[in-house]
Parts: structure tokens; sequence; C-alpha cells
């Protein structure tokens, strides 16, 4: 037993070894292991000191081979694979995919980093430093020492801006009520860069379309006082005319059929004017009211940027034109003004797309759907966008709870979107998005094989709109669902007989009313080590015709058409935090909370408006739908079809740890929290009722997952098992060496797409 215990330990001192790497280090060269950065001056507070030590760390070049307490795993790789022939292969990933070569020494040049920091150190100030750089060799190893002086850093004594009386130089003067120059403050070369592009956007605004950041001179006087530098803004001499000049808009003219092929000047004779555009539209494609809706600029107006950008970018999310041109150029004969010219290329009328879909939902049913999908840009010469689409699917689970149980959709729907709100008042836009009105019906038929029919008519109208690329809504002022079920199996009915709850599934619903949603977020800033996304949505239903016939579920439920409708309010809140931890490891979080309240009308929320936990995209150690409501478990012998658990609040928590393994494999660790509870008591589901124990009723589980990201598919695999039952206020024994353990615990998903 003890030579096996010293055997162990000499193959780890060796594999110890074998990871710093230092016997791939050439002869007379040394492994690079970082520098270190030494910053000397009495009167500059720790603080200030490490701030520029931290920065100029960053710039120093070569960046060594990355070490995790002297070893380094890169290189270790990298030796491994030994010497590789070939551009691909398991020893060409192993090399330069988990291996990195050494950074030798030799590559780094102590004079070219001593020549950054002194230009850096410099740039914020301390005009009046030294930096000296040396190195230090042992053993195959040398680090670059770089000891910088910095002595007292000079501030802005005085800040002076154009005088003269042109109207440039009053136009930069206004400038200064919002400088980033700020007296007392230390000098800083980029605040300068910076100010410079702010007066630049400024006079952008102002008309001046010519004008140009490097056109402003920054002097700068260090001489005036002890430690201090007076800024004088100039305007360089040599700056062009047309830069000094504020320009108007003169005419704005639209191709909107233009072809790569066109000239500039054809179709002179077919141009019409509409309000403040002429027009080049011989075919009459368009109605010109939708350039009064997208088009910011008229006639005589002082050009400016936010207008050009904001024109541009309603064109393109107009969702018409393939291609979007604009140009600006000096109308000769009229001193200081531009003609707009749009050159818009229409994206095909009508089309006709054919889409083979693989699907997963949160039920854990997998498969696949057939979309036909029919589309008229343009429907009524207004850039509206017709669609009709019909679908034909399968979805079965492969394993779980309805293994066998088939559901087959089939249905279509048709939409129609206006550019623009549909409002008996005129509502204006300063957003770069069209705002758009929506009207839809949909249709689905859902079989499930051996158990009903349920069909599920929709209709809504409402408003969609993006204040910004990060910020949207979506307000329907109204949603009209009927849910009804035919062909109900006798399997099901006795399955009822055993446990009403299942009678939910396919009772008459019939839900209107308002809902609204929000959405917030910034995660296509993939540069952001924090990205956030938010979605926040309001649900009603049935309040107003609650109230004027005065319902109440518990004296007699009124109906329209024959059909009890429901009443309701809903809330659901969806907060998602992606941190960035470097190269592509992130940690997803996500924490999802709602509650719906049934009143007046309904003694509940419709089955379809419940909240459920569980399935491959929730609580992944569990059955789809399986966890809740609060500590109530199914518990008849006879029951052999266990109905979804509903509920009326919902708290979920995830986190998930992602990270590249190999090319387009990728893998995951998660924890999952969450579950449902019942508002009001329900003597058939006890323990169902939400109560102030609710968080240790919380079921966690944990697992890990492979991503397979084909680009066109996420195909990903999750295998999970149950920390913590609802019902228990312990965790579970991890026993997976047990057969019955692995039997009763571990729960394979396989599904499409990130689970969030």
């Amino acid at each position: 037993m003890k030579y096996y215990k010293l055997l162990i330990l000499m193959v780890f001192i060796a594999l110890i070894s074998s990871c710093t790497g230092l016997k791939a280090v050439p002869e007379g060269d040394f492994l690079y292991t970082g520098a270190k950065v030494k910053i000397e001056d009495k009167n500059i507070s720790k603080r200030e000191k490490n701030a520029v030590k931290d920065e100029v760390k960053q710039l120093l070049i070569p960046k060594p081979n990355k070490s995790i307490f002297g070893i380094r795993p890169s290189l270790f790789f990298y030796n491994l694979a030994g010497d590789v022939k070939k551009e691909k292969g398991f020893r060409h990933w192993l090399k330069y995919k988990l291996g990195k070569e050494p950074v030798l020494f030799s590559k780094v040049d102590l004079d070219y980093n001593s020549d950054i920091i002194q230009n850096y150190v410099e740039n914020i100030g301390y005009f009046n430093a030294t930096t000296i750089a040396d190195s230090i060799s042992k053993e195959k190893k040398a680090k670059a020492n770089y000891k910088v002086t910095l002595r007292k850093r000079y501030t802005i004594k005085s800040i002076s801006y154009p005088t003269d009386s042109t109207v440039l130089s009053r136009e930069i003067s206004k400038a200064m009520d919002k400088t980033l120059l700020k007296v007392g403050k230390p000098y800083n070369l980029q605040f300068i860069k910076n100010e410079r592009s702010r007066i630049d956007i400024r006079l952008k605004e102002q008309g001046f379309f010519y004008f140009d950041a490097d056109y402003i001179l920054v002097q700068v006087d260090s001489t005036v006082s002890n430690h201090q530098v007076d800024l004088i803004l100039k305007v360089k001499n040599e700056i062009p005319a047309v830069a000094q000049k504020q320009y108007r808009i003169n005419d704005i003219i639209i191709y909107p059929n233009f072809t790569i092929n066109d000239t500039l000047n054809n179709n002179k004779d077919s141009a019409f004017v509409y309000n403040d555009f002429k027009i080049y539209d011989r075919e009459k494609m368009f109605k010109p009211k939708i350039y009064d809706r997208t088009l910011y600029f008229h006639k005589d107006d002082l050009y400016n940027r936010t207008n050009h950008n904001l024109s541009l970018n309603r064109l393109v999310t107009l969702g018409t034109f393939k291609f979007v041109k604009n140009q600006f150029t000096v109308v000769e004969g009229k001193d200081g003004y531009l003609d707009a010219t749009y050159y818009l290329t229409p994206l095909p009328r009508k089309s006709i797309r054919l889409e083979v879909l693989a699907k997963t939902n949160s039920a854990n049913y997998n498969g696949s759907e057939i979309n036909m999908n029919w589309s008229n840009r343009n429907a009524f010469r207004g850039a509206e966008l017709f669609t009709l689409s019909t679908f034909l699917g399968i979805e079965t689970q492969f394993s779980g709870q309805y293994k066998g149980f088939n559901v087959y959709r089939y249905g279509g729907e048709a939409s129609l979107i206006w550019p623009r709100f549909i409002v008996p008042f005129k509502i204006t836009s300063a957003s770069g998005f069209v705002p758009r009105t929506k009207l839809n019906l949909f249709y689905e038929n859902q079989v499930r094989t051996k158990l009903y029919h349920l069909n599920t008519f929709k209709g809504s109208f409402g408003y969609l709109w993006k204040e910004s690329e990060r910020k949207e809504h979506e307000l329907k002022l109204t949603e009209i669902t009927y849910v009804n079920s035919s062909s109900v199996s006798d399997l099901y009915k006795e399955q009822i007989a055993i446990n009403s709850s299942l009678e939910k599934v396919i009772e008459e619903q019939l839900i209107f009313g308002p809902s609204y949603s929000y959405t917030f977020t910034n995660t296509m800033q993939k540069q952001k080590k924090h990205t956030f996304y938010f979605k926040g949505s309001l649900d009603f239903s049935g309040n107003f015709a609650g109230l004027v016939m005065g319902a109440n579920s518990s004296v007699d439920q009124k109906e329209i058409l024959g059909v009890t409708f429901s009443q309701f309010t809903k809330l659901e809140t969806d907060f998602r935090h992606y941190l960035n931890l470097g190269g592509e490891l992130q940690l997803a979080s996500r924490a999802i909370i709602g509650i719906g309240y049934a009143y007046g009308n309904s003694k509940e929320l419709p089955y379809i408006k419940q909240f459920f936990v569980g399935g491959t995209n929730s609580v992944r150690a569990f059955r789809a739908r399986s966890i809740g409501p609060g500590i109530f478990i199914e518990s008849n012998p006879n029951n052999n079809f266990v109905p979804d658990q509903s509920g009326d609040i919902k708290i979920e928590f995830n986190t998930e740890l992602r990270g590249k393994i190999y090319n387009f494999i990728k893998g995951a660790v998660f924890v999952d929290a969450g579950n449902i509870w019942l508002l009001n008591e329900n003597s058939n589901k006890p323990g169902a009722q939400i109560n102030s124990k609710f968080m240790e009723q919380l079921a966690i589980g944990t697992g890990v997952g492979l991503r397979f990201d084909f680009s066109f598919l996420v195909l990903r695999t999750d295998l999970a098992f149950p920390l913590k039952y609802p019902t228990s206020k312990d965790f579970n024994n991890f026993a997976p060496l047990d057969k019955t353990w692995r039997k009763d615990n571990l729960m394979f998903n396989l599904a499409i797409g990130y689970p969030f």
C-alpha cells in the first residue's frame, strides 16, 4: 500500500513538472513569465498608483502563457501533441486549441514596451515621468521589470474656445456648457479626443454636414503655471470652405424601385411631387404616404445627423426594401443647400417559403413541423405585410410519462401588419424603428392519440413598437381565445373519473381582454462583461364584461354565446443575466416570477393560462410539468396517467456555466430550482396553497449537458438528477454507482436550442 501511494505521488510530481512547459524552451532562450510594473512616487496615492499600474499592464506585449500556481496547462498540451504535420485532426486540435506555443523572452522588446508606458503616462498628464526597464532570469524563466517614476500630474488651469464672429465659432462656443473638459481636473489626452468628437456630433446637429473632428485643434500650453496647462481649442486654418457652412435641405428625391443597373438620372420625366418629396415611381408601387412616416427631413430643414440616421433606420426596418442607400449633394447655384436622395431597392413583393423545423417544448416533447408561408410585402401599396401560413407537425416523447401518446398538430394563421399606428389620432415617434399595427387570426387542431382533440381559435389586434434596439413594447388591445375539445376517448374519460384535474385540460374556455409586454435586452453587445434580458407581461381577461354583467362565480357564472368566460389578471417576469468570463466561458442565470389571480366570473385561472414547472427548459431534473403545486403529491394508486400539475404562482431560478469543449461541441453544468403554488386552498390538493415556508418547498436539481451547435441548429442533451424534492428539507443522497438510484433519479433531456 505504501508503494502504491509513493507511485501515485511520483506520477503526480512528474505531471506537475511537465506542466511547467520549461522543457520546450530552446537553448539560450527563456520562458517569458510576465512583467512587473513598479510605480514610484511618494506624493501619489496608492489608489492612483494601482490604477496606472493596471492600465499599463494591459498595454504590454506579448502576453505570457497563463499559469495556475506555476502550472501551464496550455504548454503541457502543446508539448504532449509533439510534432504535428496535418492541419486537422485530434493532435492538431490538442496542440493548437487546448495547447499554446511557449511565449519566449526573445520576443519581448523592453525598449518598445518602455515607450508604450512613457507615452501612456504622458497622455494622462504625467509629463515629467520616467520609465526604466530591465529583466531578471532564473532557471530558464525570465521576467520583465518596469520602474515608472510619475512625479506630479498636470491639471487643467483654463479652457478657451474660439471667439471670432463666424457661425462655426459661435456654434462651437455654445458647446461649452456640456464640455467633457473641466478646470481643475487632470490632463487626459483621451478626454480631449472625446471632446473633439462631441463637438463634431453637436455641429452635425446644427447643419455642418461636411465638418469633421479633425478640423478642431487643441493647443496645450504647459508653461503657464506649476504643473498646470491651458487648453486652447481652435479651428484649423486649412479647413475647407464647405466644412464651415451650415446646410439646409433642398429637394428630397426618392427612387423607390432602384436597381444597380439604373442610372441616377433615368426616368426624370416620370417624377411626381408629393408634399416635400420628388418621387420617381413610374409604376406607382408605393403610396407616397409611407415617406411621410419614415423620412424625417422636410424641405428647408436644417440638416442634422439624428434625422439622417433615423430616416435610414426606419426605411431599413420597414421590411420592404432589400437595399437602402442615401446620398447628400451640394446644390449648384443655391449656396448652403443639399439635395437628399434615397435609392431604395425593394424585396420581391410576393414570396412563398417552405420550412421543415425541429421542435421541442417544456413538456419534454420533441418532433418536427412543416410550415408553408405565403407573404405579400406590399399588400395595399403602403408597405403592409400580409402573411398566410399553414402547418403540420408531430411531437413525441422518447422517454417519459406520455411515451406513445403522440401529438399531431395542424392549422393555419393569417396576419396583416401595417407599418404605422392605426389610431383615430396622430402619433409621432422619434424612434428609428417603424411602429406597427398587427391583426392576427389563428387556428390549431391538436390531436393527442388515444386521448382527445383540442381546437384552439385565436384572434388579436394590437401594436408593436421599439423605443430603441434594446427596448420593445407590445400592446394587444384585445386578444380572444376560444378552446373546445372533441373526440374524447374512453381511456381519457376513465382517467378523469380517477382524477378530476384532467378535465381542466379539455374544458371549454373563452378568454378575451388586453395584454401588454415590455422587453429589454442588451445581449447583442457581446463585448460587455454583463448583459441582461428582461421581459415583463400583464394579461387581463373579462374584466369589463365581468363588471358590466355583475359576474360572481360563487353565485352564478355569466356566459357569452353560451360559453362561460374567464376573468383574471396575470403578471409574469423573466429576468436573465449573462456574465462573460472570457473566451467562450459564460455564466447564464435566469429568474422567473409569475402570479395570476382569478376573480369575478372565474374560480381559477383557465388551464392554458396557468403556470407549470419542470421539463427540458425548466427544472430539468424533474419530468415536464410534474413539480408541485406546493408539497402536493399525486398519490392515487389507480392513476397511471398523472395530470400536468399547474398553479397560480410560479417561482423558478436557473444558472448554467457554459463553455466550449471542441469546435461545435459545447458543455454546461447547471442548477435549477422552482415550484408552483395555488393562491387558494384546494381540498383535493392538500399542501398546494402557498404559505410562509414557500422557499423551503423549492424543487432543486442539477446536471451536466452537451450542446451541439451546427449554426443552423443547436441540439441540446442534458443529464440531470434531483438534489431536493419539494416535500423534503434535506438534500438527496448522491449514489451514482447504485443501479436503483440511477433508475429513480437520472433524467435525460433532448431538446432544440438553449434553455434560456
